[in-house]
């Protein structure tokens, strides 16, 4: 059954690569360029999408976007901002899960750069409901 899922990978970074990968991307050090270039990857911040998503229901109606009110609480609590400000998730030839071969590769690629220019963790995620947090039921 895990043949199913598609996974994700996730990357921490420190305030000040953080600020760098969201401001300026064209000046990402040229060792994690290197790396997404050869994954056809991107970067994007998990507090921009949160925050993409809030504009978009806002604009659109809330009613039809079922994690609006979870999603804005989120990104206006100051600790939750400061993480996600600091959270990147990469998605691969712009798709943001993808198959195990591809995220196996990119999550050991990323992995190899852990410690430097402020990367600090890397993580490989599955779509499998059972192994990632629910939005609270009250949503």
């Amino acid at each position: 059954m895990s043949d199913a899922w598609l996974y994700q990978v996730r990357i921490t970074v420190s305030s000040e690569l953080a600020t760098t990968l969201r401001d300026d991307s064209q000046n990402m050090p040229a060792s994690l360029n290197d790396v997404l270039r050869r994954h056809d990857a991107s970067l994007v911040c998990q507090f921009d999408a949160f925050a993409g998503y809030v504009d978009e229901a806002e604009k659109l109606g809330p009613d039809n976007y079922p994690l609006y009110q979870w999603t804005r609480d989120t990104i206006e609590n100051p600790e939750k901002k400061a993480k996600y400000l600091r959270a990147f998730t990469a998605y691969v030839d712009g798709a943001d899960v993808y198959a195990a071969q591809i995220a196996d590769s990119l999550q050991s690629a990323l992995s190899a750069l852990v410690g430097e220019l402020g990367i600090e963790r890397v993580v490989k995620i599955d779509t499998n409901p059972a192994n990632n947090p629910q939005p609270p039921a009250k949503v």
